[in-house]
């Protein structure tokens, strides 16, 4: 089979990674502290959409899904995005209570993979997080059968108008939507260098401590 000269030209796309280093000496000790420094960096270099993570299921038939989450909480008890529980990353999780979240901050040339358990947060936060939601956002959550076969976008617009007109303006948050926690227990932050020699921090928990150590690239 021929190749495409698409594909040739993808195979040799090159970038040069030389914005900034990774040391073990210019690195926090603390994992969350390193995230939380990230972070802020990210956010006054104005990437775009900087909470959005990739996080990674896996069914109970052992295959593997992806998608795009937003964080919107993170603290020493972990990582927080919110969801519908009857999607299928919601199955998923419920069945194999460990994910796997990952930035890509383009820009800078990083990324920070973060593996660990998961549960469900607190109904007092899940109220309080759907509560600050735009009101079409919380309707939302009513109107999207998340991960269900609809029979067309007009399914979703039927749903929209219904439980807007018999919510108002104080829609309560839906039983199958809430917050998810994934606590750490693997961080991993990486940061691009020249020649592909790039620098990698994997900080994995060990009897409550957490313990540091560069990874070849």
């Amino acid at each position: 089979m021929s190749t495409s000269p698409l594909s040739k030209s993808i195979a040799y796309l090159r970038k040069s990674y030389e914005r900034a280093e990774l040391s073990e000496e210019a690195s926090q000790a603390d994992p969350l502290a390193q995230f939380d420094q990230w972070l802020k960096e990210a956010l006054a270099a104005q990437v775009p959409e900087p909470n959005a993570m990739t996080l990674a299921s896996v069914g109970s038939n052992l295959r593997p899904s992806t998608r795009i989450v937003l964080l919107k909480g993170y603290d020493e008890r972990g990582i927080v995005f919110f969801t519908n529980y009857e999607s299928r990353k919601g199955h998923e999780l419920a069945g194999n209570p460990f994910g796997a979240l990952q930035f890509h901050w383009v820009e800078l040339e990083r990324v920070v993979r973060i593996e660990g358990q998961v549960h469900k947060a607190s109904k007092e936060e899940s109220d309080a997080y759907y509560q600050s939601r735009p009101l079409d956002s919380r309707i939302g959550a009513w109107a999207s059968p998340q991960s269900q076969v609809i029979a067309s976008r007009g399914v979703l617009v039927a749903n929209a108008a219904r439980y807007g007109a018999q919510f108002l303006l104080q829609p309560p948050r839906p039983p199958h939507w809430g917050g998810i926690r994934l606590v750490p227990d693997r961080w991993e932050f990486w940061q691009g260098r020249k020649s592909r020699l790039h620098d990698r921090l994997r900080y994995q928990l060990d009897q409550g401590q957490w313990n540091r150590a560069r990874l070849a690239p």
